[in-house]
């Protein structure tokens, strides 16, 4: 007889939250009712509402209530309860999880195309991560959840994803702020980016606690084109740099199989390399070594090409073997 009674009528309320993940639940009434007088509890980080008949009566945050006319005004006046009633009644009731959300992911599925003032068309991918709360259940009650038993996370994190993309997308747009820009100031891109979002959440009574934008990136081509422009940045001066990349190659070229030998001998053949060479290393010796190295027309005589070499060891490039080394190629190239 107890076993039975204790079916009938529910003189205890609460949600104890066995799982993470739940944001909403629903009390499994199914044909039982609520004793008239039962104890609601309701925990911290927890809402409760009472639905008659799929409308929204009463709303409850954290503490303990006697469930009586008083505590539910809303659905006293939806059942025309009067003042003496005191019997069993029937309700749905519906525990909504208040905690914070933390860590969930978000990210462009495809690239974003926009207009940058720096490399015309772009498209970029970002993700990061984001946290929030349900703080209005009447709300999440009527736009998301609805009548179903139970609610989680992973149902509505696919619908809160699309919304942060398409805030994103219209964001960046909209804002004219170039790629190196977005890159540099990531903090004001996501803050920027959550203002935007906070209405949106808010519509799903749902509070965007934080916002963190983690990466903007390129495709990996475009990537390498910046790469690229970045070295050309920190070269410099380009003929300055070609000089500097052709005094680096002499002390490699000594290290080769023939050493100087071998370069003595592109040059006295007038290859075009040498003689770029030559010239470049006179642009960037010393006023007194450039005296003491004097090009001869055409700079493809064997005349030339000693006063290189002379210029090259006297400038301390070359070594005094590496300077006979190359000396003997030369004569020798003349002489036959």
């Amino acid at each position: 007889m107890f076993s039975f009674i204790s079916k009938q009528f529910i003189d205890i309320l609460e949600w104890q939250e066995d799982s993470d993940g739940v944001l909403a639940w629903r009390y499994p009434m199914q044909d039982n009712e609520i004793q008239y007088g039962a104890s609601l509890t309701v925990r911290e980080s927890q809402m409760a509402v009472f639905i008659n008949e799929g409308r929204i009566a009463d709303v409850f945050g954290p503490g303990m209530y006697k469930l009586t006319t008083q505590t539910l005004p809303v659905l006293t006046y939806l059942q025309h309860w009067d003042k003496l009633f005191a019997s069993p009644f029937k309700s749905d009731v519906i525990f909504f999880s208040t905690r914070l959300q933390l860590g969930r992911k978000w990210g462009t599925p495809q690239a974003i195309t926009l207009r940058d003032k720096d490399f015309g068309m772009v498209r970029l991918r970002a993700f990061g991560i984001y946290s929030y709360r349900v703080t209005d259940p009447q709300r999440f009650f009527t736009e998301v959840s609805g009548t179903r038993d139970s609610y989680s996370v992973d149902e509505l994190e696919q619908q809160l994803r699309d919304q942060v993309v398409a805030t994103i997308a219209s964001t960046l747009g909209n804002s004219a702020v170039p790629f190196l820009d977005m890159a540099a100031n990531q903090g004001l891109m996501a803050d920027t980016i959550k203002t935007a979002l906070l209405p949106a959440f808010a519509r799903y009574g749902i509070e965007l606690d934080s916002f963190a934008l983690e990466n903007i990136s390129l495709p990996e081509e475009l990537q390498k084109a910046i790469d690229k422009r970045i070295a050309m940045g920190m070269a410099g001066d380009l003929a300055q740099y070609t000089r500097y990349q052709a005094a680096e190659s002499i002390p490699l070229a000594a290290q080769n199989e023939g050493g100087l030998a071998g370069l003595g001998a592109a040059l006295s053949t007038g290859v075009g390399v040498g003689q770029v060479m030559g010239q470049a290393l006179q642009q960037s010796l010393s006023p007194a070594a450039t005296t003491a190295a004097p090009t001869a027309a055409g700079g493809d005589t064997p005349q030339a090409k000693l006063a290189q070499l002379k210029g090259l060891l006297d400038a301390g490039l070359i070594t005094q073997a590496d300077y006979d080394a190359a000396k003997a190629d030369v004569l020798k190239k003349l002489v036959g």
